[in-house]
This record gives structure tokens, C-alpha cells and sequence, in this order.
């Protein structure tokens, strides 16, 4: 893009001014919001233009299935805050990992990736990429050793979500590039829970961050969008297959997201307070077996997690006694947690991963990934702490 906001030298600007100005391209009207533009395609001025921009001779917008200069004004801005080249933005994020892993990779290839990941993407990996050439070993918790252990000759890419979704585990992001590296592998990281307001994965070595812009970046559960962050030779290839296979972002969502990065860090900042008050509060519920949060100093990661992350974000995780019969009667007794698998709300919710969004995979594959049936997992909002203690004290009692 070259409008006005993207021939400033951004280079001094923090975070916060970052989130609210990079990236903006003001049209002929000099509109002071991002201007929103819904089209599918572009007119030329002449026969030899449409040639050079269909080749990619000249820069310019095209067709809305992979150029629109909302998408642009998002991708350059989310690129910003989280100190990447560039970014291709897809239509959800697990379009950003299947983009990724069809960009990246062949037959025949491996990738290696923590056990500890989002029900979908484990299906992703272990059911859907198989029929293509394409195995992974899921790695459980193990630390640095375990992953190096299942390196092999083909491995192309390593994966990890931390922390992860729900258990809240969290990974040395700098050790396990030194892995994939010297594996000749990429280290992808699923930046979901944290965002680049908490994390900025590739500052630590990884190469490529993955995110869900449905959960924190919107921030208020209105649009679904997805994010590939990193070097643009490899982004490159990840948009050329968005080009052609199209898992393309919308403009209105793209104009949605990046009005919700305008308050990303001030929400992150209220919700990770809120989270670690309930994760405290929680600790010492009779009826819970344990909490999973990283900013608790229970949490068996929670030096690495505050060297790494600048707080310890808003998902908790907590198991109950008595299984699913307990676990569903606290939801049950909710009258003001949301009961949804969605996350990164303003909007506290709240669900139950072992029947919800680790449902799909086998009884195994949760029990290797700690997913047991008493487990319930809040992402905490911007109510106040002590209504939604008085919430979930109802079902706790």
C-alpha cells in the first residue's frame, strides 16, 4: 500500500500507537477511519495495466480473492505489532494453518507438533493431512528433548500453541527454534492466546506465527478471521496459495479486526488482571482439583511463561471433582458466563473442552492430552471478578 500512514517512518512508535495507525491507507476523501472497501474486483485503465497487474509487474489491487486494500491495511498492521515482514490474512485460523502446511510443505513430508493443541488442528494434522502424504508426531509433554527425539530427516515444520489450548501449557519458544533449526525444519507458533500485545514469537526465534484474529484481535466475538505473520519469502508462498485456492479473508471483516486492535492492548492488559484474579480465586475452591494458569506460581511453566510473556493472559482452565456430572453442573449453574466455545471475548465464556472443542478426537487422544472429562476452561472478560466468582461459586457450592 502507499497512502499516507505507510510512507511514515514507523519505526519509533510503540506498540499501542502501532495498533491504532500502521498500516492506514486513506483513499481520494482522506478519511480519518479505515475506509472499507466492498468489491470483488478492480477496473484497469487499459488492457496493458490489467496484464501487469494480473503478472504482478505492477503493484495494485486486482481481484478481492487475494488483493482489497482493507486486507492490506490489516495484514500490514498485525505485521507491525508483531515485528514480521509481512502477513497474509485467511478467512479463520485454521485456514491459516491449512494455508501454511499446503504452502510449505509436500508429500511425503513430517511435522512434528505438541500434543497440547486445539482439538481442530489435531484433527487437521492427524486425520485430514495423512490422506496426503503428510504424518505428524504428536509430541506430549515432555519438554525440549521429546521434540528433538521425533525429529526426522523430512521434518519440515515444528508446531506448538503456547501457551496451549485449553491446559494453558507453555513452551521454551527459543529452544525448540535452536531444535527445529538444527533440524533444517520452521518453528510455527500459534499465538492465539497471548497476541503480540503479550508475545512476540518471532523476536524468540520462530518463523512463522499463526493466529485466530476471530478470538482476541476482533475482541468481541463478531467476525471470523485468521493470520500467517513472518519473513516474506515465506508468506509469499503461503499468499500464493491463497491466490489460487482461496481461503481469503472478507473486507468487513478485515475492517472489523482491525478496528478491534485499536484497543487490543488495553484489553489484554484488563483481561489478564481479571483472569489471574479468578485463576487465584479459583485455587482455593474446594471442589476444584487444580487450576492451569500461567501467571499462578503453581503452574509448572510459570518462570519460562513470565520470561516470555508479558503477563499470563486471559484462558483458565480448572479441573472439578466428579468428571463430566460436576463439570456440566457448573456450566449448568451459569447465569452470567457465556456457555461457548468461543474465546478472546469481551464477554467472559465458558466450556467444557472434553465434549466441545476436543470432542472430535478419540477418548485416547484427550487422555494423552490431559483433556479429562472434569476439565472446564473460562476465557475471562471485562466483567468485574467478583460477579463472575459469584457465578461460578453457584455450581461450585
Amino acid at each position: 500500500m502507499s497512502g499516507v500512514d505507510t510512507r511514515l517512518d514507523t519505526s519509533g512508535w510503540s506498540f499501542e500507537t502501532l495498533a491504532v495507525r500502521a498500516g492506514q491507507e486513506r483513499s481520494q476523501f482522506n478519511e480519518h477511519s479505515e475506509a472499507l472497501y466492498l468489491t470483488s474486483s478492480f477496473v484497469f485503465d487499459n488492457a496493458a495495466q490489467a496484464a501487469a497487474r494480473f503478472s504482478g509487474a505492477e503493484a495494485g489491487n486486482v481481484y478481492a480473492r487475494f488483493t482489497n486494500p482493507t486486507v492490506t491495511n490489516l495484514q500490514e498492521r498485525l505485521a507491525a505489532l508483531e515485528g514480521a515482514e509481512a502477513c497474509i490474512a485467511t478467512a479463520t485460523g485454521m485456514a491459516a494453518i491449512l494455508s501454511t502446511v499446503m504452502a510449505l510443505m509436500n508429500g511425503g513430508e513430517h511435522i512434528v507438533a505438541s500434543r497440547s493443541i486445539f482439538g481442530a488442528t489435531q484433527q487437521l494434522f492427524g486425520t485430514i493431512l495423512p490422506r496426503f502424504g503428510v504424518e505428524t508426531t504428536f509430541v506430549d509433554q515432555g519438554g525440549i528433548e521429546a521434540f528433538r527425539a521425533a525429529m526426522r530427516p523430512n521434518t519440515k515444520l515444528v508446531f506448538i500453541e503456547t501457551p496451549s489450548n485449553p491446559l494453558t501449557e507453555v513452551f521454551d519458544i527459543a529452544a525448540l527454534a535452536g531444535v527445529a533449526h538444527a533440524g533444517g525444519a520452521l518453528l510455527v507458533v500459534d499465538n492465539c492466546f497471548c497476541t503480540p500485545a503479550l508475545q512476540r514469537p518471532l523476536q524468540l526465534g520462530a518463523d512463522l506465527i499463526i493466529h485466530s484474529a476471530t478470538k482476541y484481535l476482533d475482541g468481541q466475538g463478531r467476525v471470523l478471521g485468521g493470520a500467517v505473520c513472518g519473513a516474506k519469502a515465506l508468506t509469499e508462498e503461503v499468499f500464493k496459495f491463497l491466490r489460487t485456492a482461496g481461503p481469503t479473508l472478507s473486507p468487513f471483516n478485515a475492517w472489523v479486526i482491525l478496528k478491534g486492535l485499536e484497543t487490543l492492548s488495553v484489553r489484554m492488559q484488563a483481561q489478564s488482571a481479571n483472569a489471574l484474579a479468578m485463576a487465584q480465586w479459583l485455587e482455593a475452591q474446594p471442589q476444584v482439583v487444580r487450576v492451569f494458569y500461567p501467571g499462578l506460581p503453581s503452574h509448572p511453566q510459570h518462570a519460562l511463561a513470565m520470561r516470555q510473556q508479558a503477563s499470563g493472559g486471559a484462558i483458565v482452565s480448572f479441573e472439578v471433582r466428579g468428571g463430566r456430572e460436576e463439570a456440566w453442573r457448573v456450566v449448568d449453574n451459569c447465569r452470567l458466563l457465556s456457555i461457548t466455545a468461543n474465546l478472546g471475548d469481551t464477554k467472559t465464556t465458558i466450556t467444557h473442552p472434553a465434549s466441545t472443542t476436543h470432542g472430535r478426537i478419540s477418548a485416547e487422544a484427550r487422555a494423552a492430552s490431559g483433556i479429562v472429562e472434569g476439565l472446564l476452561r473460562i476465557a475471562v472478560g471485562l466483567e468485574s471478578p467478583a460477579d463472575l466468582q459469584a457465578d461460578l461459586a453457584r455450581g461450585l457450592g
